[in-house]
């Protein structure tokens, strides 16, 4: 039997073999913590704390203060060392709350749930935004939001992402392996708060092992339901897992919950069961730091306001100097220019090429060979809206549906030209945003 898939994407070296089978390793940091307020899409948090306070693990240090948007919270105990503006992975700065790390690890008090079926959705949607709750394979949107969408009665699937179809990242599989019954517990929550929706595990044939152990776990389950995926890049997209799932298409600039879809990534599933049953907010990240040139690839448990280079550190230093450094995989993520950063939420990888690895290809003229049109996932003209974007026709960017894509990078990994394609398209589609935030 052929196994589900989409249509068009590309098949990149996994090389996930550095990880895989690596169990996921609790890290203590060394030093001092800086819990960034701004760890989502949306609003940043205000702070609630101040410098000199004492604060314990699982305390919230800063404040949502619109609906898109998630409290953060201390992932050590200490003291509040300064409230002042840190660098985030994208180069920026964004205000934050330093704790000077006491070693204790002293906690707050978690008010635990084990009867969360005696909760309301309402209930159940306020804890897992008290919680901090986002998405956890990169888009970072507040799950709170997506748990409540404008017409609960539409949404009959409920998809569980655990494709982590980018190379090298291996954290969603090792938390498949390592916390299989912890990840049905959050799924029946899910069923608790959409009671007619199918649940749906959607998983890559190259983690079987996974996929088997998930299989047991949820063997009492009828509602839930595990389908192995073909291995493709992108499979783990959010419109491409519908679509491979459901046969549905999410339509131009609409959400999920429009086609009756909620998509939630595993990771971000074994986190609301932490948040609902447990009662402890999201402090902590698994990070895969991983790379040729990396002494000790590892899966790290890392608290969120970490240095990452205290993770370079632990897992035995680089084997020589790294060309590039990337925040999340090869294909979505983005490199950082340097260590001295905190680990957020968002913090998926940390991925280390060699120079030799990262050497920059000069892009030559296009030759018309239309891979790139084979390879999108999203049907668009890779070649005709990079030449809009060269020219600065915007308007027609736009017209041609270049804010429909993805930023996958397909097109780029495919073409022999080695054209920019990808980093054009993101170009054009902060133009156009820019424009239309202007034009407001």
């Amino acid at each position: 039997m052929s196994l589900l898939t989409f249509k068009r994407g590309v098949h990149p070296h996994e090389e996930k073999y550095l990880t895989e089978s690596i169990p996921i390793e609790e890290y203590i940091p060394k030093g001092e913590v800086a819990i960034l307020l701004l760890q989502h899409i949306g609003a940043p948090c205000e702070p609630i704390v101040k410098k000199g306070d004492k604060v314990y693990v699982g305390q919230k240090v800063g404040e949502a203060k619109s609906m898109v948007a998630a409290p953060v919270h201390a992932s050590v105990s200490g003291v509040v060392k300064t409230v002042e503006p840190r660098l985030q992975t994208d180069g920026t700065k964004t205000m934050a709350v330093v704790i000077e790390n006491d070693n204790m690890y002293e906690h707050i008090e978690f008010k635990k749930n084990p009867h969360f079926d005696k909760l309301t959705k309402k209930e159940l949607v306020d804890m897992i935004k008290e919680a901090g709750i986002v998405g956890l394979g990169g888009a970072c949107f507040p799950t709170h939001v997506k748990l409540a969408p404008p017409d609960d009665s539409k949404i009959d699937y409920i998809i569980i992402n655990a494709c982590e179809c980018e190379p090298y990242l291996t954290s969603n599989h090792r938390i498949m392996l390592e916390y299989p019954n912890e990840i049905t517990e959050g799924i029946k929550i899910f069923h608790h708060m959409f009671e007619k929706a199918k649940i749906v595990l959607g998983i890559e044939e190259n983690k079987k092992d996974a996929a088997d152990i998930m299989s047991k776990s949820i063997k009492d389950l009828p509602y839930c339901t595990i389908n192995e995926l073909k291995t493709k890049y992108p499979q783990g997209g959010e419109k491409q897992l519908i679509h491979t799932i459901t046969g549905r298409e999410v339509p131009s600039g609409k959400l999920p919950s429009e086609v009756g879809c909620i998509v939630q990534n595993v990771n971000t599933v074994l986190a609301i069961k932490e948040a609902v049953i447990d009662g402890k907010p999201l402090t902590h990240k698994i990070v895969t730091v991983t790379g040729n040139i990396v002494k000790n690839p590892r899966n790290l448990n890392v608290p969120i306001g970490t240095r990452l280079a205290e993770l370079v550190e632990h897992c035995g230093g680089l084997k020589e100097e790294a060309g590039k450094v990337i925040s999340g995989g090869p294909m979505t993520g983005f490199p950082i220019v340097s260590l001295n950063i905190p680990c957020l939420k968002s913090t998926s990888s940390l991925l280390f090429f060699s120079k030799k690895e990262a050497k920059f290809t000069e892009e030559t003229n296009c030759i018309r060979c239309g891979r790139c049109l084979g390879a999108c996932p999203i049907f668009l003209n890779p070649t005709k809206l990079n030449s809009l974007v060269l020219r600065r026709q915007y308007e027609e960017f736009e017209k041609n549906n270049g804010m429909d894509c993805i930023e996958c990078g397909c097109c780029s990994y495919i073409c022999p030209a080695k054209r920019h394609l990808t980093q054009s398209f993101k170009e054009g589609k902060r133009t156009v945003l820019q424009r239309r935030k202007k034009a407001k």
